[in-house]
């Protein structure tokens, strides 16, 4: 008898949380689930003793809760759907560009790894530049790859900056000197030979300097 009065007023209970939702939700067939969500929010949360009045308006701004992130999602999507529509109207977009709006999507940690590894910087230049030891860089780096495959985003093999057409022997001798000369940290190029030269960080004041770039010298045949 006890257990068929509780199941009755459980039966009550979910009925008033659906026309609760219903007051709130665009989607009436969603109702249902939303309510029943919070529901199991509740048990979940400790809160499953409906008679006491502090569970019960817990339970009901659950609900309305999960009607505004229900909103949210089913905004997204229709984002998302009006995206795929508009890109898949105008056709395939040019390696870049999706290499460009695959890299925008990712978290910030990977997206700066992303850019920075897509302008041609390797793995000891991201490091430095984003003060993160090797053993985490690699990790990010891992997880960048992963991503990119399962989005279809075909990154370059080995790092760009690598496979560009520069005389990087003659290159790398260059730098040394230039580092011991400027009291370098750490030297690089951009994707057109000029030199980059990051200088120790020495004062508060003064920070990271950065030298005018300078043209790469020529490679002579060996």
């Amino acid at each position: 008898m006890v257990r068929r009065l509780k199941e009755v007023r459980l039966l009550n209970l979910h009925r008033q949380l659906v026309r609760h939702v219903l007051r709130y939700s665009r989607r009436p067939d969603e109702a249902e689930d939303l309510a029943q969500e919070a529901l199991l929010a509740a048990v979940a949360a400790g809160r499953a003793d409906f008679d006491e009045p502090g569970n019960r308006r817990w339970l009901f701004g659950t609900a309305r809760n999960l009607v505004r992130l229900e909103a949210r999602r089913a905004v997204r999507r229709k984002r998302r759907d009006q995206a795929w529509s508009d890109t898949s109207a105008a056709g395939p977009p040019p390696p870049a560009a999706k290499l460009d709006a695959f890299a925008a999507g990712l978290p910030p940690s990977l997206r700066i790894v992303a850019r920075l590894a897509l302008s041609g910087h390797d793995r000891r230049e991201i490091g430095y530049l984003l003060g993160v030891p090797d053993t985490a860089l690699r990790k990010r780096i891992s997880d960048l790859r992963r991503r990119a495959e399962r989005a279809g985003a075909l990154l370059p093999e080995g790092l760009p900056g690598l496979s560009l057409d520069l005389p990087y022997g003659a290159m790398r001798d260059a730098m040394r000197p230039m580092l011991d000369r400027h009291d370098g940290a750490l030297a690089s190029h951009d994707p057109d030979g000029h030199f980059i030269l990051v200088r120790a960080h020495k004062t508060p004041a003064r920070g990271n300097q950065t030298s005018e770039p300078s043209r790469a010298p020529s490679e002579e045949p060996e």
